[in-house]
């Protein structure tokens, strides 16, 4: 029996072509479309940008995406077995979905995309969701290619990304994240949604960039966030010893005694501009 939008169910797909999910790979596979259609709303609209997809599995959220009207989908996808599903996809959608065969981490979106903005919007692999964030945040030229990400990431990881100075979840992605965009969790997903079910609660982050950050040396800036939150129970004198320490700390106006968590990201980014 076809779903709502004329495709084999993804159960069904998944047994056809032996899809069965990867720890290796970080693979859970969302199946409800219900699901998978709020996620790419999340999004809307989709008919103004390209709309690339990573890690799009049995297809799933790109189905959903394609349903909710993307113009184009390029959906990024490591796993071989996964092609041929995909590619079915792309045949009921004709011109809609392009499929690449391809580790995300090795991609120059911009350069698959083409001109004009670009919307990314991912259930992403849990063993390599971070570095693509990171990837993506941290990019040579600023404003990025992408005008959103909508992601889903293991709720602590999105925890981690939104948090505010002075909670326990703030660090170095929060800082990166809030300097170069505004970001916030949409919602949780159970792992009931999964197959197979993670251990874990997933959340659904936005985050969109910010047109003017305040202007900072990216390689200071990541290396006194990873000097300042490495020992983070330390006070910020001790932990930024190696860079300049109390005399690094005065110089900025920063009281030494502070401790990493207590910083704005306004202050890490004095903070990066001074080494």
């Amino acid at each position: 029996m076809a779903s709502a939008d004329g495709l084999p169910p993804l159960r069904a797909v998944i047994e056809t072509h032996g899809l069965a999910p990867k720890k290796s790979l970080g693979q859970n596979f969302l199946l409800d479309l219900n699901l998978t259609g709020r996620i790419a709303r999340q999004a809307l609209p989709l008919d103004d940008a390209t709309v690339v997809e990573i890690g799009p599995g049995p297809g799933g959220l790109t189905r959903a995406l394609l349903t909710e009207g993307a113009k184009t989908v390029i959906a990024i996808e490591k796993d071989p077995r996964c092609i041929t599903a995909l590619e079915e996809i792309a045949a009921h959608y004709p011109g809609r979905l392009a499929v690449i065969a391809a580790d995300a981490l090795t991609v120059d979106l911009a350069a698959v995309a083409g001109d004009g903005p670009i919307k990314i919007v991912a259930n992403l692999p849990y063993n390599v969701g971070t570095q693509l964030l990171l990837g993506w945040l941290t990019p040579a030229v600023w404003p990025p290619a992408w005008e959103s990400l909508t992601l889903m990431f293991q709720k602590e990881v999105a925890e981690r990304i939104v948090a505010a100075p002075g909670t326990s979840h703030y660090g170095r992605l929060s800082v990166l994240a809030g300097w170069r965009s505004r970001a916030r969790i949409l919602f949780d997903v159970s792992p009931a949604a999964f197959t197979p079910p993670p251990k874990v609660t997933s959340a659904i982050v936005q985050l969109i960039p910010r047109e003017n950050p305040e202007p900072a040396p990216l390689a200071a800036l990541e290396n006194v966030t990873a000097a300042a939150f490495g020992q983070r129970r330390k006070m910020l004198r001790q932990s930024l010893k190696r860079l300049g320490g109390e005399a690094l700390l005065t110089r900025v106006g920063i009281d030494p005694q502070r401790r990493a968590e207590t910083l704005s990201v306004g202050e890490f980014v004095r903070l990066a501009n001074a080494i």
